[in-house]
C-alpha cells in the first residue's frame, strides 16, 4: 500500500510517500523561513500564497524521489487541522481534487496525530499505551495515546506555546525568525542557573502549561538591566529561559506518566529537537524508570511522512471522508 502524504498546516509545504506504514520512500520539504524573517513571525496571506506556488512541485518531487506515479497511489493523506485556515486549505484542496479526479481515497488527518505518531517512522517504535509530549510553535500538549487512532488529551498550554514563547523571546533580544533554534545554540555558551526566572507550575497535579509569564519575565530583565545600563548577557539570558522551559515541560511530562502510571514518554514537535529538552528528559526518563522515545530532527518539524503514517491508520478504522468536509483551526484531539 502506497500513501501520499501532504502537509501544509503552517509555513512549510511538505509531502512524502510512504509504504504500508514502516517504509518511507521519500519525503520533501520547503521552508517559508526566507519569506518571513523579514516580518519577525508567519504573515498567514504570505504563507497561504507560497504553499499555492509549491504544492504541485512539492508533490511531484515526492512522487519522482519514490519512483512512483499518482497511479500507483492508493490512498492520500492531507492535514485537515489544526493550523492557519488559508494554509490548512490548500494542501486539503488539492488533495481533495487529486482524490477527485483520480478516484484515490483521501483522508483528513489531525495534525497533533501526525506529531504523536512520527515517532512510529524510526525502527525502534513504542509501544502502547504510552505519554506524548508535543511542543512547537502551536502546542504544548500531553497526551495519553492507547493505540494509533486513540488520544486523549491530558494537558495543553493556557496561553503561549513553548516554541511560540521561544520565537518571541528571540525577536526581544535581536534574533530573527526562526529564533527557538538561535536561543538554544546561544545557551550553550550560557549558565542555566545564572538568572532565577519563574517556573509557572499552576494548580496542584495540573498538567497545563502557562509561558506567557516567563516571557514577561525575560522583558522586565532586560529593561530593568537597560535602566541600569548594564549590558545584557545573552548567552546567560538564553540558558536560564530555555531551562525553565524545559523544567516545566519535563516535570509536567513525568507527572502526567506519574498519574497514568504508564512508563513509557513519546517527544514530538519541532521543540523536541532542542538538545536541552532531550538530555533533560532523557535523564529524567532514567531516574523515573521510564523510556523515552523521541524521533530524528527531520520527523520532529512539520513533514508529510507523519501525515502518511496517521492517514493509514486512520484509514484502516474505515474513517469516513466527505468531499463536503472543510478545515479547522484547532485540533479535534483537544
Amino acid at each position: 500500500m502506497l500513501t501520499l502524504g501532504i502537509e501544509s498546516s503552517c509555513d512549510d509545504t511538505a509531502a512524502a510517500v510512504l509504504q504500508d506504514d514502516c517504509r518511507l520512500l521519500s519525503s520533501v520539504l520547503t521552508s517559508q523561513d526566507s519569506i518571513h524573517t523579514r516580518f519577525g513571525g508567519v504573515v498567514p496571506e504570505l504563507a497561504s500564497r507560497n504553499h499555492l506556488e509549491s504544492i504541485v512541485p512539492v508533490v511531484n518531487e515526492a512522487l519522482a524521489r519514490a519512483e512512483v506515479n499518482l497511479k500507483d497511489i492508493d490512498l492520500l493523506a492531507v492535514t485537515q487541522g489544526p493550523g492557519l485556515i488559508g494554509s490548512l486549505l490548500v494542501g486539503f484542496s488539492y488533495a481533495k481534487a487529486l482524490s477527485y479526479v483520480s478516484k484515490i481515497p483521501c483522508v483528513g488527518v489531525d495534525h497533533m496525530a501526525g506529531h504523536i505518531l512520527s515517532v512510529f517512522l524510526e525502527e525502534d517504535k513504542p509501544e502502547f499505551p504510552f505519554i506524548a509530549l508535543i511542543v512547537s510553535g502551536g502546542t504544548s500538549s500531553i497526551y495519553r495515546a492507547d493505540s494509533y487512532t486513540s488520544f486523549t488529551l491530558l494537558g495543553r498550554t493556557r496561553d503561549d506555546a513553548a516554541g511560540e514563547a521561544f520565537d518571541k523571546v528571540a525577536k526581544l533580544l535581536g534574533f530573527p525568525y526562526p529564533g527557538g533554534p538561535i536561543i538554544s545554540r546561544e545557551a550553550q555558551s550560557g549558565t542555566p542557573d545564572a538568572i532565577k526566572f519563574p517556573r509557572s507550575w499552576l494548580e496542584k497535579d495540573s498538567l497545563d502549561f502557562s509561558f506567557s509569564g516567563l516571557k514577561t519575565a525575560v522583558l522586565n530583565h532586560c529593561n530593568n538591566e537597560g535602566q541600569k545600563k548594564n549590558p545584557l548577557q545573552i548567552a546567560d539570558i538564553c540558558a536560564s529561559f530555555q531551562e525553565a522551559v524545559v523544567d516545566i515541560l519535563v516535570e509536567k511530562t513525568m507527572l502526567a506518566a506519574t498519574q497514568q502510571n504508564i512508563h513509557t514518554v513519546v517527544l514530538g514537535g519541532g521543540v523536541s529537537s532542542n538538545p536541552r529538552l532531550r538530555r533533560h528528559m532523557e535523564k529524567r526518563c532514567q531516574d523515573e524508570g521510564n523510556r523515552l522515545y523521541v524521533p530524528r530532527p527531520a520527523y520532529c518539524t512539520d513533514n508529510g511522512a507523519m501525515i502518511a503514517i496517521a492517514g493509514v491508520h486512520q484509514h484502516r478504522q474505515n474513517s469516513h471522508f466527505s468531499y463536503d468536509s472543510d478545515v479547522y483551526c484547532r485540533s479535534l484531539l483537544a
